[in-house]
């Protein structure tokens, strides 16, 4: 054992070490419980960072712990490989995405290693792998099947000049990224998932996930969104045809001033519009930013009040959401006021808070917004007065008792489109045959394999139309001339699933096979006991992995419904006020850390920091208090280190045999295992486990070990703190362990348990004396602060009664004897 802590040869020889052994394979005892641990794998952009660096060492922390509480572990890593950045840096560094990727994988992946997370390679996942998408491949055809797979026109981004379709991350401040075009909206026919399928079992099913934040859960239930509302239909002033509309807020119908209709709204073609300002409108489709409106000069008909209102179409109205008209209330909805105020309609307040019911003047109810609560109905015909809620259910009977429209639930989820033109991801297994229409790619023939001669320009559509041999194929049904598909799948497709993919060791495997045997690993593994992310991913990725696991529940091959059980969202690390980020010049880079401090250091400062969910604040002296704290621990076991080695190991029983002079650091080692232990299984709290950990390197400091006794009871508290510290910072407790005297693998040690009896804090009688005279005795723990012993010397009943009201004038403590309370 060296003198000097150096973290680096440390470290690269345990690394070693542990790969030679491989000691992160997955066992599969039967003997053992299994707990699946997972993080969310990451991009392979070619360098982790700090995120990164905090997310993996929570995971890693609780890999590490669960094995060594005996547990089976499967703890595996891999690579969301197919997207865009792949195809822009082709571009930028004219490279095949394919090269860029696997080198990038190739160097996060000894960057991971260098940090010591215990990863089982053996099931490691790349999504851009033929062997892995072809899965991808296979579930869209099980779900064409099942029809829930299906095509239909819907709007892209489109830029003009380039010639392309863009992601919305392409598209800045509406205009294209590379050329600064502004960009337009343009219709084209795509693939879809039907998630709207599922949409009420995914949101009963929120209930079941006890294990999640709130917030996340809440996200997920916003995302849904189910509305119980009403179709109303509006008479159209001059045509036979209606506009149906659908709206949870009944209580507002009198209210309406104005109606709105997508540009693509059938309705508008039998009006005779101008083309050219609807396909303005068009090109605007779906925008936020801006709110554009035409007054189309026809009118409706309100069926509750026969108010006449203009119809208006506009392009914040899609299509694809409900009926593809809303009824405008500007005064309780703020988009509707901002459109009513840009071309001055009118506003009509139809609803008032409850406290000002008896206001003259309602409409002074709005002063610069809308309001959008619920409150008291006025100018509502027999509803007026009526409290909103109750005026809901009212107006909905009315509505169905007198035939103007019905009650239905709709959701906000809308079906999800998995179509992208563009090259990096996976093809779509559909062949278009002029005979046939369109043919699924027949299984047998999987995978459709991506290409690899394509150059990559970033214009024109699909780069996939370059490459004749991939685009002209034979019919499979009529073996005449075809075409395939060639957009590629959203590459949330790729990590939908991935989960279920890690409990098979990687390779060519028959997945349907694995998955329908009795004695698939699956069964063992899923769901994912604890999965930990950003909460970023809270909506989408989350909530397509679990409609995802339930197609696959309904094809027959898996029996649970959530994919994962428990969730952990991990905060940001904040660095000047701010996420860590290029853009900022805020970022910290891990490998200058590990240079610097080693990859233990790193750790435990992103573990320290904050608890798990909290956001990071970046901290350079906190780094440098982490890198002393492991200092402080190499210095004490070097001190020790060869008399560990040389003096037999005495047996300690209990706490009752030793000398009064040892209980103290054998009392405070089996309380640091009782707090690591409970923080590490309440809520991952690993700021305050490591915190008691410093608490016991502080008191072994102090603890003079002058006799054979002392000497066994210092082992002890050492070894107990290496096998608490080992998740945390893994390298520095395996090779101390090693040198007092223990053979590796510290990992291979069973967690240390408490003595119940050792722990118990010593207890003492305490004397409470109210002006000099006896009036309480109270037992109190040894060792407690001064506000601790007034604090319960205070509550005391007899002291209560007592004092009762009266002023103290101070508080005298002789410690560990007596607390005299003047009053």
């Amino acid at each position: 054992m060296e003198e000097k802590y150096n973290p680096q040869p440390v470290e690269l020889k345990w690394q070693k070490y542990w790969a030679e052994k491989n000691l992160y394979k997955t066992e599969l005892s039967a003997r053992k419980q299994n707990f699946y641990c997972l993080e969310m794998f990451p991009y392979p952009s070619g360098e982790i960072h700090m995120g990164h660096v905090r997310n993996y060492s929570i995971g890693d922390v609780i890999a590490r712990y669960k094995k060594m509480r005996g547990f089976n572990v499967l703890h595996p890593m891999g690579w969301d490989s197919f997207g865009l950045p792949a195809e822009n840096a082709a571009i930028k560094h004219n490279v095949h995405p394919s090269d860029w990727t696997y080198k990038n994988i190739e160097k996060m992946k000894n960057q991971l290693n260098r940090m010591g997370f215990s990863y089982d390679w053996e099931r490691e996942v790349t999504t851009c792998n033929p062997e892995y998408y072809k899965w991808n491949q296979w579930f869209f055809l099980k779900m064409l099947e099942k029809g829930l797979a299906y095509r239909k026109y819907s709007h892209v981004n489109w830029c003009p000049s380039c010639a392309t379709v863009l992601a919305n991350e392409q598209v800045i401040d509406e205009k294209c990224w590379r050329c600064d075009s502004p960009v337009i909206q343009k219709k084209l026919e795509q693939w879809f998932f039907k998630i709207t399928q599922y949409a009420e079992e995914l949101l009963l099913g929120c209930e079941e996930l006890t294990g999640w934040p709130e917030r996340v859960v809440l996200m997920q239930k916003n995302w849904i969104g189910k509305g119980e509302g009403v179709e109303v239909d509006f008479e159209i002033e001059g045509m036979e045809e209606k506009l149906r509309i659908f709206t949870t807020r009944p209580d507002t119908l009198f209210g309406v001033t104005f109606m709105c209709v997508a540009p693509e709204h059938p309705v508008l073609e039998k009006m005779l519009l101008d083309t050219g300002i609807l396909e303005s409108l068009k090109s605007k489709y779906g925008k936020e930013t801006e709110k554009i409106g035409f007054h189309t000069g026809y009118y409706a008909i309100n069926p509750m009040n026969g108010d006449r209102v203009p119809i208006y179409a506009a392009n914040f109205v899609l299509m694809e959401y409900g009926t593809g008209a809303i009824m405008s209330v500007p005064a309780h909805d703020q988009r509707d006021f901002e459109f009513a105020e840009k071309y001055n309609l009118p506003v009509k307040v139809v609803i008032i808070p409850e406290e000002k019911s008896d206001i003259s003047n309602v409409n002074s109810v709005l002063l610069n917004e809308a309001y959008e609560e619920e409150g008291i109905l006025v100018d509502s015909g027999q509803f007026t007065g009526m409290d909103s809620r109750k005026a809901k259910q009212e107006i909905m009977k009315y509505i169905e008792e007198k035939n103007l429209g019905r009650r239905v639930v709709n959701y906000k989820l809308r079906d999800w489109g998995i179509s992208r033109q563009r090259y990096w991801g996976t093809p779509i297994p559909i062949i278009y045959c002029d005979n046939c229409g369109v043919v699924p790619v027949p299984e047998k023939d999987l995978p459709v394999i991506l290409p690899e001669d394509i150059k990559i320009t970033g214009k024109g559509s699909s780069p996939l139309l370059e490459s004749e041999e991939f685009l002209n194929t034979k019919c499979p049904k009529c073996k005449a001339n075809a075409r395939r598909e060639t957009d590629t799948m959203d590459t949330f497709v790729d990590s939908s699933w991935y989960f279920i993919r890690y409990c098979f060791k990687k390779g060519d495997i028959d997945l349907y096979s694995e998955l329908k045997s009795r004695d698939s690993e699956l069964n063992r593994w899923m769901p994912v006991d604890q999965y930990i992310g950003g909460v970023e991913h809270a909506v989408l990725h989350l909530l397509y992995s679990r409609f995802f696991t339930r197609v696959i529940r309904d094809l027959g091959l898996i029996n649970i419904s959530e994919p994962f059980q428990n969730l952990l969202t991990q905060g940001m690390v904040i660095k000047d006020g701010a996420k860590m980020s290029k853009s900022k010049g805020n970022v910290v880079d891990p490998n200058y850390l590990i240079e610097k401090y080693g990859a233990d250091t790193s750790r435990l400062f992103s573990l320290f920091a904050a608890p798990p969910e909290k956001d990071l604040e970046w901290s350079d002296k906190g780094v440098d208090g982490a890198y002393r704290f492991l200092n402080r621990l190499w210095n004490i076991v070097f001190k020790y280190h060869q008399k560990f080695q040389t003096q037999p190991r005495l047996q300690i029983k209990s706490i009752s045999d030793l000398q009064p002079s040892s209980v103290p650091l054998y009392r405070k080692a089996h309380q640091t295992i009782k707090k690591v232990t409970t923080d590490i299984e309440r809520e991952y709290h690993f700021n305050t486990a490591i915190a008691s950990l410093m608490e016991l390197v502080n008191e072994i400091y102090t603890f003079e070990p002058d006799s054979e006794e002392k000497l066994e009871v210092l082992r002890f508290a050492i070894e107990t703190l290496l096998l608490l510290l080992s998740p945390f910072s893994p390298h520095i407790a395996e090779e101390l362990w090693e040198a007092i005297g223990n053979n590796p693998s510290i990992f291979e040690q069973r967690w240390p348990e408490w003595d119940e009896a050792a722990a118990k804090e010593e207890q003492i009688e305490l004397v409470v004396q109210v002006n000099g005279k006896v009036r309480s005795k109270i037992m109190i723990n040894a060792g407690i602060s001064d506000d601790e012993i007034e604090k319960i010397a205070l509550e005391d009943r007899k002291i209560k009664e007592i004092a009762g009201s009266k002023a103290i004038k101070k508080i005298v403590i002789v410690k560990g004897k007596l607390v005299n309370i003047v009053i």
